[in-house]
């Protein structure tokens, strides 16, 4: 175990490098210069027959206040033979790991403030088992988040232009319609990252892997205790202030109606069962 402060942007560039099967980025933020980085530094192995995981936030204020660049992301995407690209509002872990190789958690998104201007702290992890262990926890939160398909990515990239120039306009003007047009950008936004987290499915479907991966990760928890940890995971989909309907679809207020329809369906599956007021896996 190293521990890395002011050098972890070349102990990244070597990580990279080692890895030949798969490279795991989970990074909330991440600019054109975090990802060129990345990119110079890609092995002919994992660009021709490797796979990139990488899971940030896409969320619209992120991309407005130039946080996280969709094209980064989707240039990047483009070097290795496959990728994987997920959304996970309010992701904050910064991680970083080759193969079984090596692992770097650090306090770094990779941004150019992250890798070159901001004080970071981290260490790096060679040890196989504890790699294993950090690929693990954090390709499980992976999973709870929306994967992004090219396609979509591209199209997000369209829309992210026009939501930063919404953005820039209503902050250097004090009219009403340049704000609500934002305003209105914004909601369309966001209703799009939502569409793609669903992708065409339930809303009780997202919540059924995250009541599995909260009864994995903390043991049995009644209900009153699975609402709280839900909705830090998904904000978005379990905002009680808004009633909102998107295609014909109803969130907000309606989230822990659909957490109900997910513990029962897992209950009738087997996978859960209830013992007493506590659900617990089976």
């Amino acid at each position: 175990m190293k521990v890395l402060s002011h050098n972890w942007r070349d102990r990244l560039s070597v990580l990279v490098g080692r890895a030949r099967r798969d490279l795991l980025i989970s990074s909330p933020y991440a600019t054109q210069e975090g990802t060129d980085l990345v990119a110079s530094n890609v092995t002919p192995t994992l660009r021709d027959a490797g796979h990139l995981s990488f899971v940030t936030d896409l969320s619209p204020m992120n991309v407005c206040q130039h946080s996280t660049d969709p094209a980064a992301i989707l240039s990047l995407s483009q070097h290795t033979g496959r990728s994987t690209i997920r959304h996970l509002p309010r992701l904050h872990a910064k991680v970083y790991v080759a193969d079984d190789e090596a692992a770097i958690v650090t306090s770094g998104n990779l941004t150019a403030g992250g890798l070159l201007r901001n004080h970071e702290y981290g260490i790096e992890v060679t040890d196989t088992h504890l790699v294993r262990r950090i690929r693990r926890d954090i390709s499980e939160l992976a999973d709870l988040g929306a994967v992004v398909t090219g396609a979509t990515l591209t199209a997000y990239c369209q829309a992210a232009d026009e939501l930063r120039g919404a953005f820039e306009r209503q902050r250097r003007s004090a009219a009403r319609a340049i704000k609500q047009h934002f305003e209105k950008t914004l909601r369309a936004a966001e209703d799009d990252l939502i569409r793609m987290r669903l992708a065409g499915g339930a809303l009780h479907t997202v919540f059924a892997q995250t009541i599995e991966y909260l009864l994995r990760k903390h043991g049995p928890l009644p209900t009153t205790s699975l609402h709280p940890l839900i909705a830090t995971l998904h904000p978005d989909l379990c905002d009680d202030t808004v009633d909102r309907v998107i295609d014909g679809k109803r969130f907000g207020k309606k989230w822990k109606h659909a957490v109900r329809t997910a513990q029962q369906r897992l209950k009738k599956q087997g996978t859960v069962r209830l013992d007493g007021s506590v659900w617990q896996l089976t």
